[in-house]
């Protein structure tokens, strides 16, 4: 029983949209997001660095995930609103097997690059411990904005900072 409890309080704090501080430099200062290149769709490389001066979110998500399933339409939408300011979205399925990823944007087609961390590396460097997980990283390459799972309201929080970082 005690097991039980255990698992279900863990999976219910994983279901649960929490924002949490982003880590910072040694000054207090946001700390650079670190540096990745992943394959997308298609086969291309895409390098985190070739988003420099722009406003970039990383969406962490999987296809068995119902919350990323919820969230995907919205981040489509954030995406088509303000990349012609500076800003880009993008998602990263950390599968092992990119299939199922493939299989369900078919049905749920997005416009922004999704990439593949089958060998969860990038996710590590960014400390995934659930899905969906979020980053927000500024135009200077600092990540400003850590948000772990996703809640129906929780698009507002995104916009907001993506709103204040575009501005800045």
């Amino acid at each position: 029983m005690k097991n039980r409890i255990a698992t279900l309080a863990a999976a219910l704090a994983l279901a649960v949209a929490v924002p949490a501080p982003a880590p910072a430099d040694s000054a207090g200062g946001p700390a650079p997001a670190p540096q990745f290149t992943l394959t997308g769709r298609g086969g291309r490389d895409v390098s985190l660095a070739q988003y420099r001066g722009q406003v970039v979110m990383i969406n962490f998500w999987a296809s068995w995930c119902g919350p990323c399933r919820q969230e995907m339409p919205l981040l489509e939408s954030i995406y088509k609103r303000y990349k012609k300011l500076g800003f880009t979205l993008l998602g990263v399925n950390v599968e092992p097997d990119s299939n199922a990823a493939d299989e369900w944007l078919k049905d749920t087609p997005v416009s922004f690059p999704i990439l593949y961390d089958k060998d969860s590396k990038v996710s590590k460097l960014y400390e995934v411990a659930g899905m969906p997980c979020t980053v927000i990283i500024d135009r200077s390459g600092k990540l400003r904005i850590l948000h772990r799972g996703y809640k129906p309201g929780d698009e507002n929080e995104y916009l907001d900072s993506i709103r204040s970082l575009i501005r800045e």
